[in-house]
């Protein structure tokens, strides 16, 4: 967030926010607080954020109740409760924004919040009248900075001014090219080295639209720039000073105004006409962090599954060992056969051959319980299996893109969600596939926790139904399915059900291998050129008793060759994938 973009949001948040009753705090997350204002257009809220990727100060839309029983919320309610903000100023091109508060308009204010938006060294202040410390994001210890250590108790101090100059309007042409011409550097690094709040986007701004590429301009070195470059330029950086006195911002993606700028800037200053600039950086910031929230909780579900996986696979194997000491058994017994079969054993051999004939007895009842707990591991390790391609197969960066179900982060997180806890469920359970607690399977969902599996529709305008999780599965195996639909599943590997709904209609052909090759497109051979996938009528399929979610058994069926990479075509290249509510349960 560069000084050009804060100065934008707070144009338009003054408005809104000033005045306004301070009513709730809630920090959602360990670097991001909440804070609800009531003004007179009705209730706002702020989200401050000292995160160092993304510090930020914006209007979002109303969060969900989450963390307002932090120290630092607690503390903000407790000393803002009654006040009003009464004004947000910013000076200068120091990205420090503070917040003043006061039981009403007019009055001195009593409590003030500063937020520092620094990148690495963001942080957020809570002060009392006198300008001391009563609460803070993050304490900067003096081993952490020697010029401005920082404690709840002591005195604010601004941070240390910034060694270039601020911009101005009343500098000449001559001066300003006089100065960046200075050291032989880029023209980005004369920029940003030589003036305050030249942030990387505001550089590809300043330098766009002339007859060289803005990338490519930046990174000229400022002694073989020609005159109509900086000519250019010139008039850029007085439109853009100009436009920050008189506050004219408005919000325009960077990739349509450089064509150089990358997916990762953004443009937020130009004529008014625009439109806003709080929203779209609303929803950028949604998107990307959202994007780096998935990701990471991606990271960590895989890491808990394969840590499960070896787990299960090393008891497995001591299961296994267990059971291949059986086939010893008989070498025992024929051992001690041996030994009473001497002409005139003594009363030790006796008593050896008796401990042989135990042993081999104790292996022979064992494999009563060794078989049935090999088979759970077995089973356990293919519920694993199964998550983990689900994890692969179903993740954002396989999306084909805009207007489909996977293109949505919210519909990604949600459906990550669901992953998450039916892994827990499976890891807690620990293959026991809910014997213990005497049920024959899964409780059936209720109408709030009804599963939203992939749905998609065939070129015949057949719905198509493909689960993400093992409770999908079912819930289109064998709670949605009506006699008529047939079910594809990839032959011997790990992978989504897909059921496709013939109940409605006759498929044709084209629907018959589209939902083939959906099958072997979201399943762990993906990779292959040719996937052999089996293809039932639903009302073949049998749940099996005990067992978990999203496992049943088939009679009969036929095995149909599919090709993945002609479902991924088909994917990329849909335009909209109509959402088609769930039907009710038998």
């Amino acid at each position: 967030m560069d000084l050009t973009t804060l100065r934008a949001v707070l144009a338009e948040l003054r408005p809104l926010l000033v005045p306004a009753r301070f009513e709730k705090a809630q920090q959602p997350n360990p670097h991001t607080l909440q804070l609800g204002l009531r003004g007179l257009s009705g209730m706002r809220w702020l989200e401050i954020s000292w995160l160092a990727a993304a510090p930020r100060l914006l209007a979002i839309d109303p969060p969900p109740k989450q963390g307002d029983g932090s120290t630092l919320a607690r503390v903000l309610h407790h000393g803002l409760s009654g006040l009003a903000l009464v004004a947000i100023e910013q000076e200068g091109f120091e990205r420090v924004v503070d917040l003043h508060f006061a039981p009403r308009p007019g009055e001195p204010s009593g409590r003030r919040l500063v937020v520092e938006l620094m990148g690495r060294h963001s942080n957020v202040f809570l002060l009392d009248a006198q300008g001391r410390v009563v609460s803070l994001a993050r304490q900067v210890r003096e081993q952490q900075s020697r010029l401005r250590p920082i404690a709840s108790g002591s005195s604010y101090v601004r941070p240390p001014a910034l060694q270039s100059d601020p911009p101005s309007l009343k500098e000449p042409q001559e001066r300003w090219l006089r100065r960046l011409q200075l050291v032989p550097v880029s023209l980005r690094q004369a920029l940003q080295q030589t003036y305050q709040g030249i942030s990387p986007a505001l550089a590809l701004q300043l330098a766009d639209g002339a007859p060289v590429p803005a990338v490519e301009l930046l990174a000229q070195p400022v002694g073989e720039l020609r005159q109509e470059d900086w000519d250019h330029l010139w008039a850029n950086w007085q439109r853009w000073l100009q436009d920050l006195e008189q506050e004219r911002f408005g919000w325009e993606d960077c990739d349509s105004t450089t064509g150089s700028g990358g997916s990762s800037h953004y443009r937020c200053w130009g004529t008014a006409s625009q439109g806003p600039v709080n929203a779209p950086l609303a929803a950028y910031y949604r998107q990307r962090l959202g994007q780096g929230e998935l990701q990471r909780r991606r990271a960590s579900l895989e890491l808990k599954l394969l840590a499960a996986r070896e787990r299960e696979e090393r008891q497995r194997q001591q299961q296994q060992a267990l059971l291949d000491q059986v086939e010893s058994g008989d070498d025992l017994r024929r051992q001690a056969d041996a030994l009473l079969c001497l002409g005139a054993p003594s009363r030790e051999q006796v008593a050896e051959a008796q401990a042989l004939y135990r042993r081999a007895r104790r292996l022979r009842r064992s494999v009563v319980s060794i078989t049935p707990r090999l088979e759970l591991h077995q089973r356990q390790l293919e519920r694993i299996d199964a998550s983990l391609a689900f994890l692969a197969l179903h993740s954002p960066e396989i999306s084909p893109g805009r207007g489909h179900p996977y293109g949505d982060l919210e519909e990604a997180l949600s459906q990550l969600e669901a992953l998450e806890q039916e892994s827990e469920e499976l890891l807690a359970r620990g293959g026991t596939e809910g014997r213990r607690s005497g049920r024959r399977g899964p409780p059936r969902p209720g109408p709030a926790s009804i599963p939203s599996p992939l749905e998609l529709l065939t070129p015949g305008g057949l719905r198509v139904q493909v689960g993400r999780n093992h409770r999908q599965n079912e819930w289109i195996s064998i709670r949605q399915a009506r006699r008529g639909d047939l079910w594809f599943h990839a032959q011997e590997c790990p992978g989504s059900h897909v059921m496709l709904k013939a109940s409605a209609s006759v498929a044709a052909d084209a629907d018959l291998q589209l939902a083939a090759d959906l099958a072997a497109h979201f399943s762990r051979a993906r990779q292959n050129v040719r996937v052999p996938v089996l293809k039932v009528p639903c009302d073949q399929l049998q749940r099996l008793a005990g067992a978990a979610a999203g496992t049943v058994t088939h009679k009969g069926g036929e095995v149909v060759w599919a090709s993945p990479e002609r479902a991924a075509h088909w994917l990329a290249t849909a335009e909209s994938v109509p959402k088609v509510p769930a039907e009710p349960g038998p």
